[in-house]
C-alpha cells in the first residue's frame, strides 16, 4: 500500500475549525471522564532519553506541496540527499544535531518480502542509513507500526496469520460503525498476530539501522475523529489504542528505538501516551511556521481533542505538568527560522523548546538557512539539552502572564530562568529568585549574549517584543 499524506488539506480544515469551535477551559480539558484501561503490559524505564536534535525533510516537502506537486510525484534524489547530509554533518552536527528524519508527503513503499516499508520515494532506506552513517549521522523514519504497507497475503513472522487478518473484519466494536478509514490500512491491535506484527516492524527498522520512529495520526486510530476534519475513520476504541501503544513501547524498548507519538488526543490527562511514548506532540502542525505557530494561533485556548493547543507556547505551558527528566518528552514540532521576522523571535522559539525540555528540530534547508545557523548552534543554551534539562512555567494557566516565566535546575545544581515576552511591545519583567524557590544570591549569566551580569537575588530585564532573556544562575 502506498500511503500518501496530504497535510495541507488537514491544516486548512483545522484552521477553519479553530474559528468555528468553542474553546474549552484548560482545567476542564485536563480532567475528562476516566477511562477503564485493560490489563496491559508494564514497560519499565522507557523514559531514559534526552530530547533529540535533528533535521527534518518537513519544510522541503511542505513547500513542494504548496507549489502544487502531487504527493505521488514528490521525491528526494540521491544527489539531493548527499547535499543535505553534507550540510547537516558540516554545519549542524558539531552543535549536537546527529540525525536526519523523513516525514510524510513522499510515497512510503514496501518492496521486499518483509512487507514493511523499505523505500522513501526512490531512496532505499538502507542506502540512506549508509549515507548518513558515513557522515556520522543517524536516520529517523516517519512511519507507524499500525499502518499496513505490504501485500495482505504477507505472513506475519512467527505466526500463521497474514497482514490482511489484522484489518477490520466487521465484527469488533468501533466508534464509528459504517465509516471507512481515510487513507490508511490500520492494524487492529486486538487481532491475533498484532503483537508479533508490531514486533516485526521494530525488528525490521533495527536491522536497517534506524533508531527513531515518528508515528502519526494516532487520534484517527483511537476514535476516528479530528477536530478539523471531523470523522476520519472507524476509530478502534480506547482499549485497542492503549493496547497498541503498549505493544509499541514493548518492542521499541526491546530494540532500542525512540518513539515519537504524533496527533494524539491525550485523553485522561495523556495517561496512555505519557506511559508508553518517549515523546509526544503537544501542538498542531508547524505548517507555515513563524510567530503564528510559535505563539499567536488561538492564543490562550485549549481544546478537548487533537489538536489540544494550536501554538507551541500554549502547548508547552498546558502540558508542562506531565514532563520531567524521568517523564515523557514534550514535542513542539518543527522550527522554520526562515519564517520568523526578528532575531528576538528566533531566540524565543529555540529557547522555548529547550526550556521545556523539548527537541530542537531544524526544518530550514541548506539553501535558505541564511545567517540563521547561529540561533541553532549557541553552545551555552544547547547545554540544556545535553543535560536533559526540563523547566516549568511559573503558572501553567494559558491566560496567566506568569506562564512567560520558566525555570528549572540543571543536574549540577545551577538554575536556568527564562523570561519571555509574547506581546507586541517591550515589557519590563522583574523576578525575585526566592519566588521560584531559589534562595540566596547567584552569579547571573545571559546565555544568548554570552555575558556575565554580576551577582544578585533578583533580576529585572527589558524584554523586546516577541523576545526572551535566558539566564543561568551559578554559585
Amino acid at each position: 500500500m502506498n500511503i500518501k499524506i496530504n497535510k495541507t488539506m488537514i491544516l486548512a480544515s483545522v484552521a477553519l475549525s479553530a474559528l468555528l469551535c468553542s474553546c474549552r477551559d484548560d482545567v476542564e480539558m485536563r480532567y475528562p471522564p476516566k477511562y477503564e484501561l485493560p490489563d496491559l503490559p508494564v514497560i519499565e524505564d522507557i523514559h531514559v532519553y534526552k530530547a533529540p536534535m535533528y533535521w527534518s525533510v518537513y519544510e522541503y516537502c511542505y513547500e513542494l506541496e504548496r507549489q502544487g506537486v502531487k504527493n505521488e510525484d514528490m521525491d528526494i534524489t540521491p544527489a539531493e540527499w548527499d547535499k543535505i547530509l553534507d550540510w547537516v554533518a558540516t554545519d549542524l552536527k558539531p552543535a549536537g544535531y546527529d540525525m536526519v528524519c523523513t516525514d510524510g508527503f513522499i510515497p512510503m513503499l514496501a518492496k521486499d518480502a518483509s512487507g514493511y516499508m523499505t523505500h522513501y520515494g526512490s531512496m532505499p532506506i538502507k542506502d540512506l542509513v549508509a549515507k548518513a552513517k558515513a557522515k556520522g549521522l543517524k536516520v529517523g523514519i516517519y512511519d507507524n507500526p499500525l499502518w499496513i504497507h505490504g501485500p495482505l497475503e504477507t505472513v506475519i513472522a512467527g505466526t500463521d496469520h497474514k497482514f490482511g487478518s489484522l484489518r477490520y473484519d466487521g465484527y469488533e466494536t468501533v466508534k464509528n460503525p459504517g465509516k471507512d478509514d481515510l487513507w490508511f490500512w490500520w492494524a487492529v491491535a486486538t487481532h491475533p498476530g498484532a503483537r508479533e506484527y508490531i514486533d516485526g516492524f521494530f525488528r525490521h527498522y533495527k536491522e536497517l539501522g534506524v533508531e527513531y520512529i515518528r508515528m502519526d495520526f494516532l487520534s484517527w486510530y483511537e476514535d476516528g475523529n479530528d477536530r478539523g476534519m471531523g470523522v476520519t475513520g472507524r476509530g478502534y476504541g480506547r482499549e485497542t489504542y492503549a493496547r497498541a501503544l503498549a505493544y509499541i513501547a514493548e518492542s521499541a524498548k526491546k530494540y532500542g528505538i525512540f518513539t515519537s507519538l504524533v496527533m494524539p488526543h491525550m485523553y485522561n490527562d495523556a495517561e496512555v501516551e505519557a506511559r508508553y511514548g518517549n515523546m509526544v506532540r503537544i501542538v498542531s502542525d508547524t505548517a507555515g511556521g513563524g510567530w503564528w505557530h510559535c505563539s499567536q494561533q488561538d492564543r490562550g485556548k485549549s481544546y478537548a481533542n487533537w489538536p489540544n493547543c494550536m501554538n507551541m507556547f500554549d502547548g508547552f505551558t498546558y502540558w508542562s505538568h506531565i514532563s520531567g527528566r524521568k517523564n515523557v518528552i514534550l514535542d513542539g514540532d518543527f522550527i522554520r527560522l526562515n519564517k520568523f521576522d526578528t532575531d528576538a523571535e528566533k531566540e524565543t522559539v529555540v529557547s522555548l523548546q529547550l526550556m521545556a525540555g523539548g527537541p530542537v528540530t531544524v526544518a530550514d534547508q541548506y539553501h535558505n538557512i541564511g545567517d540563521n545557523l547561529k540561533f541553532y548552534t549557541n553552545s551555552e543554551i544547547l547545554a540544556l539539552n545535553a543535560d536533559r534539562f526540563v523547566g516549568k512555567p511559573k503558572s501553567d494557566s494559558l491566560n496567566d502572564s506568569d506562564n512567560q516565566i520558566w525555570y528549572g535546575q540543571l543536574s549540577g545544581g545551577d538554575w536556568v530562568i527564562g523570561l519571555f515576552n509574547r506581546d507586541d511591545n517591550m515589557r519590563t519583567v522583574t523576578v525575585n529568585f526566592a519566588d521560584l524557590g531559589i534562595d540566596g544570591s547567584w552569579k547571573i549569566r545571559d546565555l544568548w549574549r554570552h555575558a556575565d551580569e554580576g551577582t544578585a537575588s533578583t533580576i529585572t530585564a527589558n524584554i523586546p517584543a516577541h523576545g526572551c532573556k535566558i539566564v543561568r544562575l551559578s554559585k
